[in-house]
């Protein structure tokens, strides 16, 4: 082969490969030293599915109780969606650029049995858009990755502040029930006092004694799911936080926002029409210019082909290829609906037990009011002392009863925020 020519031809096609835009920026693309998010874009070509991932906005605080959790959590994350998102963008940066010629050796044999090398250049004139189809395919599958990134970062979010909040929640019961565990042991040594000056009988004794081995038992049980979930919250982000939010709501995040389950369906969908797409310009002709230089001369000539091999069953295949699409798009509706349904399930849970919240604490208020009149009146003589115990326990059961609604309103706020991608700054994935 001549060199100059070879050389010329190496020439043109590095210079044609350099000029093209990648359609997603990588993390080498931000300054030196400077954060970047994995939703940022570069070039020409934008998505709006990650642009709706770079937009959204935590309803945590930064710098909040909940907001340092969350940071801790993200900072703290392995990040493999992270990994499969960059390996992403480098295939849709290698499908970008599949209009090009292509470059590659030929071996041929000689009527003289002479093996003859050269340099073959084959461009693509026509292919019924496949190498188009390509290209959406490797674009809807960042989105689809973006998507993952997201929705695992959120979800981690909504994990570390759950187990934040499981803390608090096994605090206040374990404190609540050592007071009132306090309280019954001075009942019992009333009861016991009582049992001794043959007042009363042993029977009332074993009563108040089962009495405070449930309260005991309950107390041991918060104790230990406080400390359950400050050592998983310690394992996930390697931090301890000892303060406590302002307020222990995050607030019902709104409705108007999509749920990042379907985004991910609409991404699927893009990924499934374009690989639809690709598939059905393999099954129809394309014609492609080609040149072949050696070191015996040069030539070029159009080809016309197919991808792959027609058949009887080709125009069936065609048909099953159309179908997926129409699929596709349901998968999108279906994605839709079952959004919508959660979306109104979770609301209607919260309003639920912001409810139960509201009525516990006031049954709390009539059942305090009511224990002090007994104790008034058992002090002075006018009711006994396991009436006096009775209402207290019932004080205890709706004490924690109250604990236990308020803490359910935050658990499911954090779902329906996790949904739809709300615990976490796009722009800081």
């Amino acid at each position: 082969m001549q060199p100059g020519r070879f050389l010329c031809a190496i020439a043109a096609m590095c210079s044609l490969i350099g000029c093209t835009p990648a359609p997603f920026g990588t993390a080498g693309d931000a300054p030196e030293g400077a954060p970047r998010s994995n939703f940022a874009q570069t070039g020409e070509t934008s998505s709006a599915v990650i642009s709706a991932l770079m937009d959204r906005r935590s309803l945590l605080t930064e710098d909040s109780a909940y907001g340092q959790v969350a940071t801790a959590a993200i900072a703290a994350s392995s990040r493999a969606t992270e990994a499969e998102l960059i390996s992403a963008k480098l295939r849709a940066e290698a499908a970008s650029k599949n209009w090009f010629p292509t470059l590659g050796p030929s071996v041929s044999l000689t009527d003289l049995g002479d093996l003859v090398a050269g340099l073959l250049i084959e461009q693509v004139l026509f292919d019924n858009g496949r190498r188009k189809a390509e290209r959406e395919f490797a674009a809807a599958d960042v989105e689809v990755a973006a998507v993952s990134l997201s929705e695992d970062m959120n979800g981690r979010v909504e994990t570390a502040v759950g187990l934040y909040a499981a803390a608090l929640r096994g605090d206040e019961k374990a404190a609540y029930g050592d007071r009132a565990l306090r309280r019954m042991q001075e009942f019992r040594r009333i009861v016991q006092g009582r049992v001794d000056g043959g007042v009363s009988d042993r029977a009332d004794l074993n009563v108040v004694d089962s009495k405070i081995s449930g309260i005991r038992t309950s107390t041991a049980t918060a104790q230990d799911a406080a400390a359950t979930a400050r050592a998983e919250l310690q394992a996930m982000t390697g931090q301890s936080f000892s303060q406590k939010p302002s307020h222990l709501s995050i607030g019902t995040p709104p409705g108007q926002g999509q749920f990042l389950s379907v985004l991910r369906a609409e991404a699927e969908a893009e990924r499934t029409i374009a690989q639809a797409k690709s598939g059905r310009a393999g099954l129809l002709p394309q014609i492609a210019a080609s040149g072949n230089v050696t070191s015996d001369g040069s030539g070029a000539g159009l080809t016309l082909g197919v991808g792959q091999p027609l058949g009887l069953g080709t125009p069936a295949a065609i048909q099953a290829l159309e179908a997926s699409k129409e699929a596709a798009t349901r998968q999108v509706g279906e994605a839709e609906e079952a959004a919508r349904r959660a979306y109104s399930r979770q609301v209607q849970q919260i309003a639920s037990y912001q409810r139960q919240e509201g009525e516990t604490a006031v049954l709390v208020r009539r059942s305090r009011e009511t224990y002090d009149l007994f104790q008034k009146q058992f002090e002075a003589g006018q009711r006994p002392v396991m009436d006096v115990i009775q209402v207290y326990e019932e004080l205890v059961r709706r004490e924690q009863a109250f604990i236990d609604a308020k803490y359910e309103v935050v658990l499911i706020q954090l779902a329906l925020a996790r949904d739809l991608g709300l615990l976490a700054d796009g722009d800081k994935i």
